[in-house]
């Protein structure tokens, strides 16, 4: 056990929307999400220009049989991306079609290095350099990425674990009443996830690191949790989130907020921050916010 979500067959409907738009900055995967899609049997469709997508929209809702799944890349290569993601949204649903929004991203180091190792151009690259670009794309995306129904980072993923966090998301049904929450336990030490609304750090408690016996398990175990969860400050820190979370999350989805993503931090990630969320996330689960899904995004590094 991962502490991840279920992830559905792919050949579930539930699991598999019938339209799913990728979207995000440049080298942020979207190339890798695309082909996996394409493995699933989806009908990918990359760099449509803007003025094209009403009448792609119309064709998808025409034909349902031939486009049961279709994946659709759109960045700032369609022109205005804000603008061009609204249109295609507004065509689908009024044919009755609810795309999900998925928004990839990396640090900016690791899409620096992304670029050096593909030699691609940068679709805004200018004498300014990368950096520059990057900054001016993600500048642009911000009202793109904000309107989502989730953002992965996927600055450290493997190609196995982009495809457990994508299909694992879009394999979840939110009520209107609800929202999507996704728990990510972190290393300090790796960075902070991008994506995280809301940041937790449990670094005060005692470090199972330390503890001979227990340093080679990981917060998953029954010894490791023992540990974290025997410890005063704990079992307060707990109390404390259990009553934010329940004053907020009300309060977020009544704002009409679809998603929220929290991250739990400790030094290595692989101890304190896991345990810590897999409480948070079964206590989370029993008060039917929403679907939960926990990623342990240090579980696998040696």
């Amino acid at each position: 056990m991962t502490g991840q979500a279920e992830v559905r067959p792919a050949s579930d409907p539930v699991a598999a929307p019938a339209v799913v738009i990728l979207t995000g900055l440049s080298g942020g995967g979207k190339t890798a999400a695309a082909k996996l899609f394409e493995d699933l049997g989806y009908t990918v469709v990359d760099n449509l220009p803007g003025e094209l997508l009403p009448g792609l929209a119309e064709l998808v809702s025409s034909d349902r049989q031939r486009f049961a799944r279709v994946a659709i890349v759109l960045d700032v290569r369609a022109g205005d991306a804000t603008l061009a993601l609204a249109a295609m949204r507004g065509a689908l649903e009024g044919r009755g079609i609810r795309p999900r929004v998925v928004f990839l991203e990396a640090s900016d180091d690791v899409l620096i290095r992304r670029f050096s190792e593909t030699r691609h151009r940068h679709p805004l690259g200018d004498e300014h350099g990368i950096a520059t670009s990057i900054a001016e794309e993600r500048r642009i995306l911000e009202p793109v990425r904000a309107d989502a129904d989730f953002v992965l980072d996927t600055s450290d993923l493997s190609l196995r674990q982009l495809r457990e966090r994508l299909f694992a998301q879009l394999a979840t049904e939110v009520r209107a009443d609800q929202l999507s929450i996704q728990l990510i336990s972190f290393g300090y030490k790796h960075g902070v996830p991008l994506e995280a609304d809301l940041v937790f750090d449990v670094r005060f408690m005692q470090n199972p690191y330390y503890v001979a016996d227990l340093r080679p398990l990981s917060g998953l175990t029954d010894e490791v949790r023992a540990f974290v969860l025997d410890q005063p400050v704990a079992a307060r820190f707990l109390e404390f989130i259990r009553d934010f979370l329940g004053f907020a999350i009300p309060a977020y989805i009544a704002e009409g907020k679809t998603r929220l993503t929290i991250g739990i931090g400790c030094t290595g990630g692989y101890h304190r921050s896991i345990v810590i969320g897999e409480e948070f996330a079964a206590w989370l689960r029993e008060q039917d916010f929403g679907p939960v899904a926990v990623f342990h995004r240090e579980l696998d590094r040696t």
